[in-house]
């Protein structure tokens, strides 16, 4: 999942100015007490400024200081064109901190769009240390568009910047080599807009779309020649649609697709193609090209390509090294275009179903069938009316795969909007099948809610609990309903408005709440699942039992736990958080007791797009005996364990000590692929398939637990951790039992 700071960066990309020729990465130049160039985001009590008594060289420096509670992150954010070429970029630059507690500082370079990015937060840098220079070098690539960098201080503290400097490949920027464009990006026909338009949508029409839909998606990942870059294939759509668009009949429309692949070339006979594997996981779906809907010389013309089709590099996919999941390149967002029209809205439908298709592991566990959502969307997308609309129906159509990584995580401005600026100083969760006050933002505020801890919310302006959350089902991807409740929650107590009028129960009590609003910065600690912790991720409950949250678990903490641990009889491993450091094999060679494997993948192929075959998983537990000497490791997950809190539960459940207890978990694992639609909107998925190693999924069913333990009402009420008191329960009854045995 994307961090708090990482999102916002990329929403801040959208505003920032490109900076004048001559660049001012030193601060010297200064306009108006502010750094020519220069400008600032993030939220929290912070102070920039710039100094002139703190430098590294020259006369200035820039400065970001907390001076607050209220300690989110503050950026420093200067930005240039990516008018020049190279492979990679470097940002090298100094850095002084002071007192830097509870979070990080460092240099942050990105480039844009979404093509890479780093903040340095995996580095750690906290606390007081004087002037060092560090570097960050990223990949390039021709897609740059703008290059984005600076200084960020997350926490309290304080921080100086100076002395900046960007080189490409080496070499100063003014010597960077100029940029070179392929034959994709020459084409520029219809950067303007596809001059398509639609009147009557009737069903032939629609079905015709749907074949288009689906020869355009073959061909793109099938051909030799588009996979070599030779053709725009976006731009190929609105070329063939206007002749497609004046088809008569059946034997018309399937004459003008045989035209636009003949115009593609010949494709030679391929030898290295092979059969879908018989071991197949998932095979590829093409039942269409052999319909009897579609003429015999259009269905052989596709068949031949499918027997001869692209082997090895391709210039719109590829799969990750190492991991396997798919990468989407080459692919234009049209970020310019904030409402694309009814020609781009069409090439956002087909862009996004031929990827499920063809590269999504977990399309065979979607509740719809895949196949019919690309003749179900045709019509929403090319009839959405303006920005809102096709943002809403975007989100629509990616809930429908039924995966808690997806989402719209960039260019939902106008869904943002309708949900509003403002929210509750108060989280709530579902619990009980009910939304109930679980905690608050404020302790100063909370005084004037009128809520306390455990009371039931029915009703938000009238409405049930209950057809709220029937409206907004579609809106909210997930895996699951609890995870979609989840999320749902979030936004529940939000609105374009500053207050609320809410129905209550207090211990079975009805009673009528007005509720204020704000701006969430308005307010310190603000959090979407979980409290910040800025303790110790581990400690000793008692002499027995020792505790451990991978919320905030460093690679330093596991050695110390395990000296802290080494007497105790059973250990709590709190995974209802999204792990802060990546410790499946770290901290599960030490609690599992033998080696074993624990997991299996599904992985798609750029040679069959489709196919998906099993690879080779992972094995986790020490070889010669075990770490740890203890009877008994319970391990805590529900909703809010995600993605890789799923995989480390899975590492953790190998152990034969292992027991693991609360709910369902958010049933999103494996590594994400990102995917860009027309518009500038963004989104994922999950890339591979989790799978454990006797089969069974893990997608959208999550970490099933070994004992199932849900909060209550009267827990909340009561502020008692109902599932700390279980695992508690477990882990003395096997004390217990081993002193029994000895006496």
């Amino acid at each position: 999942m994307k961090t708090t700071v990482t999102t916002t960066i990329t929403l801040f990309l959208c505003a920032v100015l490109y900076a004048q020729n001559t660049h001012n990465l030193d601060f010297e130049t200064l306009k108006n007490e502010t750094a020519k160039g220069w400008t600032t985001f993030g939220t929290g009590d912070y102070e920039v400024s710039f100094d002139t008594s703190i430098v590294q060289n020259g006369n200035i420096s820039g400065a970001i200081a907390s001076t607050g509670s209220n300690t989110q992150f503050k950026a420093l954010a200067y930005t240039i064109p990516a008018d020049f070429g190279g492979k990679k970029i470097k940002l090298s630059g100094y850095l002084k901190t002071e007192n830097v507690t509870n979070g990080w500082a460092g240099l942050w370079l990105r480039v844009d769009p979404e093509i890479s990015f780093d903040n340095m937060r995996s580095r750690n840098i906290d606390g007081t240390n004087d002037w060092k220079k560090y570097e960050i070098e990223l990949k390039l690539g021709n897609k740059a568009k703008q290059i984005v960098f600076g200084g960020i201080l997350s926490g309290t503290g304080k921080i100086w910047v100076d002395n900046l400097e960007i080189t490409i490949d080496g070499k100063p920027i003014d010597q960077a080599p100029e940029k070179e464009l392929d034959k994709v990006q020459q084409d520029q026909e219809f950067d303007k807009g596809s001059n398509i338009t639609f009147v009557n949508l009737d069903d032939q029409y629609i079905e015709n779309l749907d074949l288009l839909g689906r020869v355009w998606g073959f061909l793109k990942y099938y051909h030799p020649e588009i996979a070599k870059g030779k053709v725009n294939w976006d731009y190929e759509l609105f070329r063939v649609l206007p002749k497609y668009q004046k088809a008569q009949n059946t034997a018309e429309r399937d004459a003008v697709l045989i035209a636009w692949i003949d115009r593609l070339g010949a494709v030679e006979i391929c030898e290295k193609c092979k059969d879908v594997s018989t071991d197949a996981f998932l095979k590829p779906d093409l039942k269409w090209i052999a319909s009897s809907s579609i003429s015999k010389n259009l269905s052989d013309k596709l068949q031949y390509i499918q027997q001869n089709r692209n082997q090895g590099d391709h210039y719109y996919i590829s799969m990750m090294p190492s991991v396997g999941n798919p990468e989407f390149k080459n692919e234009n967002a049209y970020s310019d275009m904030r409402y694309p029209d009814a020609g781009f809205r069409l090439l956002s439908v087909y862009r996004y179903w031929n990827m499920i298709n063809y590269f999504f592991p977990n399309k065979h566990l979607t509740d719809k069938d895949w196949d019919s959502c690309l003749e179900e969307y045709i019509p929403k997308f090319i009839n959405a009316k303006d920005e809102l609309e096709y943002e809403l129906v975007a989100l629509q159509m990616i809930a429908d795969i039924n995966d808690t990584h997806a989402n719209l995580w960039g260019g939902n401005d106008k869904i943002q909007e309708q949900r509003g600026d403002f929210f509750a100083p108060v989280h709530v969760r579902f619990i009980e099948n009910q939304l109930v006050v679980d905690d608050f933002f404020d302790e100063e505020i909370r005084k004037t809610t009128g809520l306390e801890i455990g009371d039931v919310i029915t009703h938000i302006n009238g409405k049930s609990i209950n057809a709220l959350v029937e409206d907004m089902n579609p809106f909210y991807p997930a895996s699951n309903q609890p995870t979609r409740l989840r999320d749902i929650s979030f936004d529940m107590l939000r609105s374009t408005k500053n207050s609320l009028e809410l129905k209550v129960n207090r211990q079975e009590k009805p009673m009528n709440v007005t509720l204020d609003l704000f701006n969430k910065s308005n307010f310190s600690g603000y959090y979407r699942w979980y409290p910040k912790r800025t303790e110790r991720s581990f400690k000793k409950i008692s002499n027995d039992i020792g505790y451990v949250t991978l919320q905030n678990i460093t690679v330093e903490d596991i050695s110390l736990l395990k000296e802290e641990f080494k007497d105790t009889k059973g250990i709590i491993v709190d995974i209802r958080n999204y792990p802060s450091t990546f410790v499946p094999f770290k901290l599960g060679n030490y609690l599992n007791s033998n080696r074993s494997d624990f997991v299996k993948f599904t992985q798609g192929s750029v040679n069959q797009p489709g196919e998906f075959l099993h690879r080779e998983g992972h094995k986790v537990g020490l070889q010669r005996g075990w770490t740890y000497k203890g009877q008994k490791v319970i391990i805590l997950v529900n909703e809010l364990s995600q993605s890789q809190a799923e995989y480390t539960a899975m590492a953790f459940r190998a152990g034969d000590r292992t027991t693991i207890i609360g709910s369902t978990t958010a049933g999103a694992d494996g590594n994400v692929s990102s995917i860009v639609l027309p518009g500038g909107l963004s989104t994922m998925i999950s890339g591979i398939g989790v799978q454990y190693p006797d089969g069974n999924e893990t997608q959208r069913v999550g970490i099933v637990p070994d004992v199932e333990v849900k909060p209550t009402i009267v827990g909340i009420t009561e502020g008692r951790d109902e599932l700390m008191e279980k695992a508690l329960e477990l882990i003395n009854q096997n004390i217990s039992k081993t002193e029994t045995i000895k006496d």
